[in-house]
């Protein structure tokens, strides 16, 4: 049975305890009323009486009215300093104890005496303490004479020592283990233990070091009791196989113990440390964790040589267990507090925390001749390198970017990631100077591009920047934030890896561009859009067989609304998706209308945006609309640019024969404006090849786009495709692509984008081709 389970069931027999003291005290309380006055048997019994009494370790003795003592057994005897009965009868607790002592006792043995009341089981710190702190369990009864009268009171005390240690490491080991539940700091529940263990360990002074991170050497954690000088000289102690008590017991991962200072050889040049503060044992437990690895050390230290009993070993096991148990606790918070405020990646400080602080940063340079200059900043086509190197390349690319950028600033400044390839740096506190605060930003832009080798190639990535400084371009961090942002995005325009610094037009642009965005959001809602269609004529016939179907805004107040005013807005924040399905659905049903009108078939082509592409089930989609409209699938071509293909070349080719299956045309539109590669053009399930206009607008004035339209042409004839040419404006160009071999054109020479009612009208005033 363990010593706690030994003192739980004490702690439970407690109340039978009390009871067996109060009928002993009863019985004894009798027995000398019967000495007095004298029997005839009294020899007898006086000496049965005193043998029995005295081999009771407990104290038991009777005291007159006035506090001298009339008995006593030999353990009340001895333990108040005397060898004989009649030393300490006719004595009060006065002459044998302290005033403040004996005041107590006799208090509680006046009461008894005044009142006849019995007192029972009361707990008492026991005056002769024997080298420890000493507990009794005390009951007090009047002493009567024959005739009924209070005479004095008869008194028993048990030593509970034992048991009430125990109920104070119980409470100590609760109290202990509910501070770590409530994430108490770790240096007030090292000092709550050590002070604990020394309560309970008479004359032992206790001390907490932790092992620093790199495993070299221990750190203060806690010793209330210990000499600051002591703890100084002790901080900072390197491990090793001969490096004292702790920083062994640290090393070996075992617990050393020093049963003499002066002697062992642990101590051997450095004894004198510890002499002036009267040490002369020492024992080191190593503080483990879960896995067994060590946290740190627990020592105490003994005024007297010697080793532990196996008591104190117990309280010593026990208190590294519990030291370790908060060590990992607190260590385990803060790792979650670590990942909630920082990027797993780079390590850096995460938004969440620059929130939580950057108030209180820009506070303190409130009123100062100072600035805080805060930049925005992304990395220019990061993506690239995602895509084409992996996930695993881009964040080794990131935590060099990361590296770069904290060497580059101050302690005081901050550096964040906001995340994916988006960063915030802090400059707090900087002269009040644009050239330097400027210069130093461009130092960082300068380390962020310098080289950096990532799977056997050295590649570089450049930053789009745009800064906002306080308090001028705002005087909170969401303003600073903002208009940073607005910046950094106006950087990117100017084709980025470029600074620019916040400035009010760039406020005025952005809600500008906030209202457009709230008006194209009201404009789907209200049904705002119509359709124009340019016609498409072929060169061999001369008639038109298809329409582009071309996006207008009819606004309200602003009237006609060109595509290129809202078309990038749209891609930027998704309206495209929505825009794009009713510029199809519309497209399909004008096509099925001008049929039903008894106008000749012809081909209706619409653009698609890249988000509407790679919407899931996107084909299924378009199949809806033609079911819906009841155009059939041949009438409708889709217009998809290169660079759209190219973002997922197999997902984009993997669609393409989805809408090839439903009999949907499709074309490459602008081509020869993107990257694509010949390859990949072969896998294409295309019909059409669409000249972009900018080869076609120098025709016949500029050689090389003379060249380059009619290599296209030629490539497009040998993969069996059919070429049309955009942006057709005079008969020069038209006489030049009908000689290079291309088949369509469509263009201000054939005509404008008209409305629906005028291209009906065109129509009906010629004749159009059947397809």
């Amino acid at each position: 049975m363990s010593r706690n389970s030994r003192y739980v069931e004490l702690d439970a027999d407690r109340n039978s305890e009390t009871r067996r003291l109060i009928d002993a005290g009863n019985r004894l309380a009798k027995e000398v009323a019967r000495l007095f006055p004298s029997e005839p048997d009294l020899a007898d019994r006086h000496y049965w009486l005193e043998t029995m009494i005295n081999h009771v370790p407990d104290y038991i003795y009777a005291k007159d009215a006035e506090g001298r003592f009339l008995i006593a057994n030999e353990a009340t005897v001895a333990d108040n300093g005397f060898n004989d009965l009649q030393e300490l009868v006719g004595k009060t607790d006065f002459d044998l104890h302290p005033p403040e002592f004996a005041e107590t006792v006799s208090e509680t043995e006046r009461r008894v005496i005044e009142t006849g009341e019995p007192i029972f089981g009361i707990e008492e710190r026991a005056i002769v303490t024997k080298g420890y702190d000493r507990w009794l369990m005390t009951s007090k009864v009047p002493l009567r004479n024959k005739r009924g009268k209070i005479v004095g009171v008869v008194g028993i005390s048990r030593d509970i020592s034992e048991r009430k240690a125990a109920e104070r490491l119980l409470e100590g080991q609760a109290r202990l283990l509910e501070m770590v539940a409530r994430g108490e700091p770790l240096e007030t529940f090292f000092h709550e233990l050590v002070r604990l263990i020394e309560r309970l360990m008479s004359g032992i002074k206790g001390s907490i070091l932790l092992l620093s991170e790199d495993g070299r050497y221990l750190l203060q954690g806690a010793a209330p009791s210990l000499d600051e000088t002591y703890c100084a000289v002790v901080h900072g102690l390197e491990i090793g196989p001969n490096s004292g008590p702790c920083g062994t017991a640290a090393w070996r991962g075992q617990q050393v113990i020093v049963s003499d200072i002066l002697a062992d050889p642990l101590w051997e040049g450095c004894a004198h440390v510890v002499e002036p503060f009267g040490f002369r044992a020492c024992w080191s437990t190593p503080i483990f964790s879960r896995g067994r690895k060590v946290l740190g050390t627990f020592a105490l230290y003994s005024g007297e040589a010697g080793a532990p009993n196996d008591q104190q070993q117990e309280l010593i096991a026990m208190a590294a267990h519990l030291a370790g148990i908060a060590i990992e606790r607190k260590r385990a918070e803060d790792r979650i507090s670590f990942m909630a405020h920082h990027d797993a990646v780079t390590g850096l400080p995460n938004r969440a925390l620059f929130e939580a602080e950057v108030s209180g940063m820009l506070e303190s340079i409130r009123g100062r001749e100072q600035w805080a200059a805060l930049a925005f900043l992304d990395l220019d086509n990061f993506k690239l390198i995602n895509d084409n190197l992996g996930h695993a390349a881009g964040d080794v690319l990131l935590k060099a970017v990361a590296g770069r950028m904290r060497a580059a600033v101050r302690k005081t400044d901050v550096v964040v990631r906001v995340g994916g390839d988006e960063f915030i740096i802090l400059l707090n506190g900087v002269p009040t100077d644009r050239d330097l605060v400027l210069s130093r930003l461009e130092d960082i832009r300068t380390a962020i591009a310098l080289p950096v080798q990532l799977q056997g190639r050295s590649l570089q990535v450049t930053c789009s920047m745009g800064v906002a400084c306080y308090p001028s371009h705002g005087r909170t961090a969401s303003e600073l934030l903002a208009n940073a942002d607005l910046a950094m995005y106006r950087a990117k325009e100017f084709g980025r890896n470029n600074l620019q610094v916040f400035t009010a037009e760039m406020a005025a642009k952005a809600h500008e561009k906030l209202q457009l965005q709230e008006a194209l959001r009201e404009a789907i809602a209200r049904d705002e859009f119509i359709l124009h269609f340019q016609p498409q004529m072929s060169l061999a016939s001369g008639r038109i067989f298809a329409a582009e179907a071309l996006l207008r805004w009819q606004h309200p107040q602003r009237g006609l609304i060109s595509p290129a005013t809202f078309i990038p807005l749209a891609e930027e924040t998704g309206l495209i998706v929505p825009i794009g399905d009713w510029v199809l659905r519309a497209a399909c049903r004008q096509a099925k209308a001008w049929q039903e009108a008894g106008l000749p078939p012809l081909i209706v082509s619409v653009n698609v945006s890249a988000r509407q592409f790679r919407e899931r089930n996107w084909a299924a989609r378009v199949a809806a609309v033609l079911a819906e409209t009841g155009l059939h699938a041949r009438y409708l071509e889709l217009e998809l640019t290169e660079s759209l293909i190219m973002q997922d070349l197999a997902g984009a080719i993997a669609t393409m024969h989805e809408l090839e299956a439903i009999g949907v045309h499709l074309a490459i539109d602008d081509f020869g404006t993107g990257y694509s590669s010949l390859s990949a053009l072969k896998r294409f399930p295309v019909s059409r090849l669409k000249i972009d206009r900018s080869f076609v607008e120098d025709i016949p004035s500029d050689p090389d786009d003379e060249a380059i339209t009619a290599g296209i042409i030629s490539l497009a004839q040998k993969l069996g495709l059919r070429v049309i040419a955009e942006g057709v404006e005079t008969e020069a160009q038209v006489e030049f692509l009908q000689k290079s071999g291309c088949d369509e054109i469509q263009g201000y020479f054939l005509s404008p984008p008209l409305s629906s009612r005028d291209f009906q009208a065109l129509l009906q005033g010629c004749d159009a081709d059947g397809v």
